[in-house]
């Protein structure tokens, strides 16, 4: 088994605590996404998407994060990831669909308005161009491009700020009554949703998103205590985290009032 994976993107960080949790640990191929590994040909050959991560087994390339982990699931069912119940398993891929059907996006608007276009912006010109060129969708280079040059005063901010709210939201009322997403036991849901709301923490807005969500808030801190989140602990970079840290904070502001607006 073999895994190309990005040590901070919560994609990966998904699929790297489904591998934890089971007592999985495939060859890890790092990829450098600053510097275009996950377009390299090479790469691209695996998966076309030109993203992270892939799995590959017995020889197959395995893409897209939810697909992955529901596989490992099914391939190595050991420890399960499952509800037993059709209903509690039905609940839970409802909450596993929340990143493939915007939750993801706005992550990805948020950490990148907010943190990641500095990255970019001190690179010469020409290299932005390049980068930009070289993503295989007109969609997320059109996105890219708007991030890079107007942060959090791009149009597609707001709305993507309160939808990241609006899941929280749905999250809190849902745990009300039970300790994880689906039920009663750690699923693939959690799985799902923990690097995002880690990712909150990592921009220091955890207070805005989680200080009237005590649910939401215990729910991570248990779930962050557990023995496989060192599939997201033990990856960290700090130079990502002193970038997010800083730039999240002159944000703040900004986040909070399109939230209470």
């Amino acid at each position: 088994m073999e895994l190309y994976h990005n040590n901070m993107a919560v994609c990966s960080q998904r699929v790297r605590l489904v591998l934890r949790a089971k007592d999985l640990h495939p060859i890890e191929h790092h990829l450098d996404l600053r510097a275009g590994d996950a377009l390299r040909p090479e790469y691209l050959a695996l998966n076309p998407n030109g993203v992270v991560p892939t799995l590959v087994d017995h020889g197959r390339p395995i893409i897209e994060s939810s697909v992955i982990c529901e596989y490992l699931d099914d391939a190595y069912p050991e420890v399960p990831l499952r509800p037993a119940g059709a209903l509690d398993r039905a609940e839970m891929r409802l909450w596993t669909m929340l990143p493939d059907t915007g939750l993801h996006q706005a992550c990805g608007i948020l950490s990148s308005a907010v943190a990641f276009r500095y990255q970019t912006l001190a690179l010469p010109k020409e290299e932005v161009e390049r980068q930009l060129a070289a993503r295989p969708d007109p969609k997320v280079r059109e996105f890219l491009r708007m991030l890079i040059e107007r942060g959090v005063e791009a149009p597609i901010f707001a709305p993507n700020v309160l939808a990241y709210d609006a899941i929280l939201g749905r999250m809190e009322r849902a745990l009300a009554g039970r300790p994880w997403l689906a039920g009663q036991d750690y699923s693939l849901a959690e799985a799902a949703l923990l690097p995002y709301v880690q990712r909150l923490d990592h921009l220091q807005l955890s207070d805005v998103f989680l200080s009237h969500r005590p649910a939401v808030m215990d729910w991570f801190r248990r779930g962050s205590a557990r023995a496989n989140y060192a599939g997201i602990s033990d990856y960290l970079d700090d130079k990502y985290l002193v970038l997010m840290a800083e730039k999240g904070r002159e944000a703040k502001s900004a986040v909070a009032a399109i939230i209470a607006a």
